[in-house]
């Protein structure tokens, strides 16, 4: 098992860590439309799983957690789809609460590199 960039570690896989649109330490970076979150949230994994050799079009399961999902996950949807724009892993959308009100979404990811 070896930690990076990306989460874990374990063979090919790589299990993320969730991410939200929240910068550790700064404050300020909270807040943005549920479309804005998923953005930022998928550019940064996409980021971190080209640093470890790997990319989204490998990503093999996404699990979404959305703090009012019976209204945004449409917004969730048209964001997310411009990343997975051909390959669509497996997916679960969960609506759970927060501790903060400015967070929308929070996204992890299975991933194998090839």
């Amino acid at each position: 098992i070896e930690k990076n960039k990306a989460g874990v570690r374990l063979g090919n896989l790589v299990f993320t860590s969730g991410l939200t649109g929240v910068e550790r330490g700064d404050a300020s970076s909270f807040g943005g439309s549920v479309g804005q979150q998923t953005r930022a949230i998928l550019q940064k994994h996409k980021d971190n799983l080209e640093a470890v050799g790997s990319s989204l079009d490998n990503v093999l399961k996404v699990t979404v957690f959305m703090s009012d999902i019976k209204v945004e996950k449409p917004a969730m949807n048209k964001a997310y789809a411009e990343f997975f724009t051909g390959h669509k892993p497996s997916r679960s959308a969960i609506g759970v609460e927060f501790p903060d009100s400015r967070t929308k979404v929070e996204i992890e990811m299975i991933a194998w590199i090839p």
